[in-house]
């Protein structure tokens, strides 16, 4: 079962391969695409195949992932990801390359991303983002995710102090379950009226 291809109208999502290095380098190594994430833009295709290999292949080689190439169907070069992290929180996260964006791609791939964690038993999924950074906020919504509360994190490895909202979405019809772990680990938290 470990990462099922799933198909949307416009897209094809399936595992990553040693073939895509050049295009997840095209993805990893852009400055405005990578400016909310948690590593720095990756720099050649060394640094996209350790990127690879940590990130993607150690995936595929447990007995459940969900870390996908978004692909348009007339083109199997992938353009983004999504992913839903297998442990708790089930962070859910994504990318996309600029020429893609406000299209609606990564809504359609999360959405078929979140039906199949639904069909596999997750209880739930989270997601964060930068509160400057509101568009990925309107992903999460967008997927239906509902924003849940705030909280401030010393983020690593970039070294700085960044407000992150929490979205949520129940999978296990418990809508009233909240994830509290990083509302726990910070000192600075609230809940913010959007």
């Amino acid at each position: 079962m470990n990462t099922p291809a799933l198909e949307t109208k416009r897209l094809l999502l399936r595992k990553f391969t040693e073939n895509d290095l050049e295009a997840l380098f095209q993805l990893l190594r852009d400055e405005e695409v990578n400016r909310y994430l948690p590593w720095y833009p990756v720099k050649n295709l060394a640094e996209t195949r350790k990127f690879y290999e940590e990130r993607y292949a150690a995936k595929y080689a447990q007995p459940q992932a969900y870390a996908y190439a978004v692909c348009r169907k007339q083109d199997p070069c992938p353009i983004g990801y999504v992913h839903v992290e297998a442990e708790e929180p089930y962070d859910f996260g994504y990318g996309l390359r600029k020429e893609f964006w406000r299209q609606g791609i990564i809504t359609e791939a999360g959405r078929a991303v979140i039906e199949q964690v639904r069909k596999d038993g997750l209880a739930y999924i989270t997601a964060t983002h930068d509160r400057n950074n509101p568009r990925s906020g309107s992903v999460m919504q967008a997927c239906g995710m509902k924003y849940v509360y705030t909280y401030e994190e010393l983020w690593q490895p970039k070294n700085i102090l960044v407000w992150f909202r929490l979205y949520q979405l129940s999978l296990n019809g418990c809508p009233d379950f909240v994830y509290r772990g990083y509302w726990d680990k910070s000192d600075h938290h609230m809940i913010e009226s959007l």
